[in-house]
């Protein structure tokens, strides 16, 4: 084989490999932690197969945010108590906090969730959410989720699609898409979701997820509300001093919007 054949084609085994180490890490971190264990997936096994309860397979999917089918040797976490347990019992996010008297949702990427709060501040409904990857290869560029403070300005239905993606000519499905940053949305993603950041910036997140959000929560932009969507916050990847002070009171429920302008 032509050696620089070679390069390219262990470059590209090595990252593959290590998005799937990084899939099943999130869940492992869970493995020692007090409440948890982990079950190692065998052949053939599946989520139904697994986890026949509806109840519990929704937990088990959201604590490893990952909804794609599973594969021989993938460590998932299961709490102990997964038949009581209640899935805002493992809400990344703090169940209070001060929304200023409007809507919110906060993605968080580092979490690799996301959640909505009321205008009470009241947190009604989390899940996971994989936002824009560090590295895009097709568009040979990076293609992170623009953090920052935004606003719904456009909504979709269950038919949008994307007008860039898969290049050259788009046609991704992007059901209950809801623009909050150029080109960037919360959407469904169909063919779930694999545990970590995989976008080109959009946030994906489970079908059922966002067309809750469509339809039961989001406000678009209308004279009502001065024309300004619901607000959308997404946190830091990286965590610099301040940031990581901000987030750290954040994730306490001391919410400070000012640490979450537009960048």
């Amino acid at each position: 084989m032509n050696r620089t054949i070679y390069i390219i084609v262990l470059m590209v085994m090595t990252l593959l490999s290590s998005q799937m180490v990084h899939a099943r890490l999130y869940g492992k971190q869970y493995c020692k932690k007090e409440g948890f264990h982990c079950v190692r997936v065998k052949k053939h096994q599946s989520w139904q197969s697994l986890f026949p309860d509806d109840h519990d397979r929704d937990i088990v999917m959201r604590i490893n945010r990952m909804n794609i089918q599973l594969w021989p040797g993938l460590s998932i976490a299961v709490p102990d108590n997964l038949a009581e347990a209640d899935i805002m019992d493992f809400s990344p996010f703090p169940l209070q906090i001060d929304t200023e008297g409007e809507k919110l949702i906060v993605v968080d990427p580092i979490q690799i969730a996301w959640g909505a709060y009321d205008s009470d501040g009241a947190l009604i409904r989390w899940g996971p959410a994989s936002s824009g990857a560090t590295w895009c290869h097709d568009i040979d560029g990076p293609c992170r989720t623009q953090s920052g403070e935004f606003r719904v300005y456009s909504m979709g239905s269950s038919n949008c699609i994307s007008k860039k993606f898969p290049l050259p000519d788009g046609g991704a499905p992007m059901p209950y898409c809801m623009f909050f940053h150029n080109g960037q949305a919360l959407h469904g993603e169909p063919n779930g979701l694999p545990g970590y950041n995989a976008s080109h910036g959009c946030v994906r997140m489970y079908v059922n997820d966002v067309a809750w959000l469509r339809f039961d929560f989001v406000d678009p932009p209308m004279a009502e509300n001065d024309f300004r969507g619901t607000k959308i916050v997404v946190t830091e990847y990286a965590e610099p001093e301040e940031i990581q002070e901000s987030q750290r009171h954040f994730r306490k429920g001391e919410f400070d919007l000012n640490y979450f302008s537009p960048t």
